[in-house]
């Protein structure tokens, strides 16, 4: 059976003008303003008029932990928007930017699949509206100005030594992770350590998805911590004076962008931090716009529940003081199996007693969305060669665990493929079930956060951290900053940190490399096992088939 593939279904799309959409939210086109026919930014001034409206109902969509076999989370996110307007809901999907490192790397697109896309798709993966770029240039431009302070003649008196602010850019490069700058000789400044990141990691990225306005923006920009002096006071970027042109830069990129999905529903694609490396959630403002506009707002959580779930309600619903009704965990027959031992050449025959095997881990995530007082139900997203007992042993097993598993088939089928789960949400989220609570208080300590995020949600028996990290925390708590939430880097491919662990592991202890502060956006990373804040291609990346082809169109992006 021939398909098409996701960019071939995408260049077919009927798209609307993007005018037409923002009317069906009730934007004014005059607060629209365009790139191109197929997209716009939202203007401020409109968002701000929405002050004191009412809130809709607002949707988690997570997953299990990734498998190679793949989820389709955010095609399942997509499909539920659509799904819902079908049924008679004014609703607006929200999802993040793609980066341009997975892109070319391992990825190939993130814009959704099948007939559950966001289009334009093309322009979605690669340069979109700019957004990832001024962020990029914000970022570098507080870099550069640290050096060039200290060229002329360190006035605020640096340690060199204690220079935290590294650079970043929207690629995987694994080259850049640790370098030497200013070399050649006194025209170029102090020779000094550092490295890159990748723009998705940036703690700009996390502050402009973070932020209520440009006033929030500017203020969040002035309380990043840059570096220290030898006495280990703390430079913010304020003093090195680039608050004001960081935000100058972000300006536009602070405005969400509105485009449409297959089926010509309203979607906003704004921010886009990785959740593996950072806190996984497109932007506040987004969100909080839409919540205005829609009765119902569904959206996505990066990479497994572990992960992206528990960012979204620990950081990104604390601080904002979002209250979600209902959350969805993407499962598929093929991702149980491979939790059940089955190479991924072997998922096209039938297997029951392996995706017995693996449904521990879609239990796991259920039991952890619960905890934080969430209704939840599971889209078992269909691929073509699950057989019925193999879905009936996923239903039986998410019955048993107090949930109900439905079969979406959206990736085929668009809206009409998931009509039942859209039911289902409306349901949970009007049944009133939901009493959501953070996992943990603001005045824990921060060792204990972490160690609650990792047998709570990890269920691993311990942390381990060097004195030196241990005493980095109590530092930071000393100096006012214990109040703030843990942002754990991480693998997304098992509970544990090793990648290849799969299932639901117990056991376990989680290794705490690194810990940074990001003041600005309101958390503190953990880095832990070997997660990289800045990745590498693989061995044969997406890059080498992407290609413009004869007509002109880009293909290789899926």
């Amino acid at each position: 059976m021939a398909f098409k593939t996701d960019i071939e279904i995408a260049r077919e799309a009927k798209k609307k003008p993007i005018m037409e959409i923002g009317a069906k939210l009730g934007i004014p086109s005059e607060h629209l303003l365009p790139y191109g026919h197929d997209k716009a930014k939202v203007s401020q001034e409109f968002i701000k008029s929405l002050a004191g409206k009412p809130d809709g109902k607002l949707i988690l969509v997570t997953a299990i932990n990734p498998t190679p076999a793949g989820e389709g989370k955010t095609t399942t996110t997509v499909g539920l928007g659509d799904g819902l307007n079908r049924i008679g809901k004014k609703a607006v999907v929200c999802i993040r930017e793609a980066s341009l490192g997975p892109n070319f790397g391992m990825k190939g697109g993130a814009a959704g699949g099948g007939m559950a896309q966001v289009v334009p798709m093309e322009e979605m993966n690669l340069h979109f509206t700019g957004d990832f770029h001024a962020i990029t240039s914000a970022h570098n431009l507080l870099a550069a100005m640290i050096d060039n302070h200290i060229y002329w003649g360190n006035e605020l008196q640096i340690d060199e030594r204690r220079i935290v602010w590294r650079r970043v850019m929207d690629m995987n490069d694994r080259a850049l992770r640790d370098i030497v700058v200013n070399l050649g000789g006194v025209a170029n400044g102090f020779p000094r350590q550092t490295g890159f990141d990748i723009t998705v990691a940036s703690e700009v990225m996390a502050i402009l998805c973070l932020s209520n306005d440009l006033d929030d923006l500017q203020k969040r920009l002035g309380d990043i911590v840059v570096a220290y002096t030898r006495e280990k006071k703390a430079i913010y970027a304020r003093d090195i004076k680039a608050d004001g042109a960081m935000t100058v830069l972000l300006k536009d990129a602070m405005q969400p962008n509105i485009v449409q999905t297959l089926e010509n529903n309203p979607a906003f694609v704004h921010g886009g931090p990785f959740a593996n490396i950072a806190h996984g959630c497109n932007s506040v403002i987004a969100t909080k716009t839409a919540l205005k506009l829609g009765e119902y707002v569904v959206t996505e959580a990066g990479f497994g529940a572990d992960l992206g779930a528990e960012k979204f309600f620990d950081i990104k619903c604390r601080k904002a003081g979002l209250k979600p009704s209902a959350a969805v965990i993407v499962a598929t027959v093929r991702a149980m199996k491979m939790n059940g031992g089955v190479a991924k050449a072997d998922l096209g025959a039938e297997n029951v007693e392996a995706v017995k095997k693996g449904c521990p881990n879609l239990g796991r995530h259920i039991a952890n969305v619960k905890s934080f007082g969430v209704p939840v139900v599971v889209a078992i997203n269909h691929f073509y060669s699950d057989t019925d007992a193999e879905v009936a042993a996923v239903k039986a097993y998410v019955a048993e665990q107090g949930a109900e598993a439905i079969l979406c088939k959206h990736w085929a089928n668009g809206s009409a493929g998931i009509e039942d789960l859209a039911n289902k949400v409306v349901q949970l989220a009007e049944s009133g079930a939901a009493n959501f609570a953070p996992l943990y208080p603001d005045d824990m300590p921060l060792f204990q956060k972490l160690q609650t995020i990792a047998k709570r949600i990890y269920h691993a028996d311990d942390v381990i951290a060097d004195k030196s990290i241990r005493d980095q925390l109590k530092t930071w708590e000393a100096a006012g900053y214990g109040h703030l939430p843990i942002c754990v880097a991480k693998t997304q491919y098992s509970f544990t940190t090793d990648p290849t662990v799969r299932g639901a592991p117990t056991g376990h202890t989680v290794p705490v490399r690194e810990v940074r502060l990001s003041a600005g956006a309101g958390f503190i990373v953990a880095i832990c096992g070997e997660i990289m804040t800045m990745p590498g291609l693989p061995k044969v990346p997406s890059a080498e088939v992407i290609r413009l082809n004869d007509d002109g169109n880009v293909e290789g992006l899926f």
